[in-house]
């Protein structure tokens, strides 16, 4: 069979969203590091617990939810729990299981980490695109999610809250 090549307009959008692809993790990772001491991944694996009840959630769920490996994961939360940024005990209703818990100073991180990635988020996200484009972009994002993540796992559980409440803005990204 005969590869369906990409034609000119297929192609500069698959190169831009390449483009796209590589350059936004490390801008965000450079400004979270520089700014907040936590990697991009690290942020995301703390926000993500911030949107769980009681900030808990098994390690395989976060594992899921922030789509890395138990391996992966396993390495960050020793890292942040030796910050004491997250603290990992046995899962009550399962004890072959284990849970990770967002701590009060792993919310105080995530608080003051939250304003610098929402302006990073903004202004190279956000702020370039028109309010037309920004729907665009979502809807964009959910097609190409209903490929890439059809159970939803990465997108299904976020809540957004608004400005005026207590939480951080989740993650800053979709």
């Amino acid at each position: 069979m005969e590869p369906r090549w990409l034609d000119e307009d297929e192609l500069a959008a698959w190169v831009r969203l390449v483009a796209v692809v590589e350059l936004l993790p490390g801008i965000l990772d450079g400004q979270l590091r520089r700014d907040s001491g936590l990697t991009h991944f690290e942020y995301f694996v703390l926000a993500t617990l911030s949107e769980a009840p009681q900030r808990t959630l098994r390690m395989t769920t976060l594992a899921e939810r922030t789509n890395a490996t138990l391996s992966r994961l396993s390495h960050v939360a020793g890292r942040l729990e030796e910050r004491d940024l997250v603290e990992r005990t046995p899962c009550p209703a399962d004890g072959r299981a284990t849970n990770a818990r967002l701590t009060e100073t792993g919310w105080r991180a995530l608080v003051a980490a939250a304003p610098g990635h929402v302006e990073n988020v903004r202004r190279h996200v956000i702020d370039p695109l028109t309010p037309r484009q920004i729907s665009q972009l979502r809807a964009i994002a959910d097609a190409l999610l209903a490929g890439l993540d059809p159970e939803g796992r990465m997108t299904s559980e976020l809540v957004r809250r608004s400005p005026g409440s207590a939480a951080p803005p989740p993650l800053g990204h979709p």
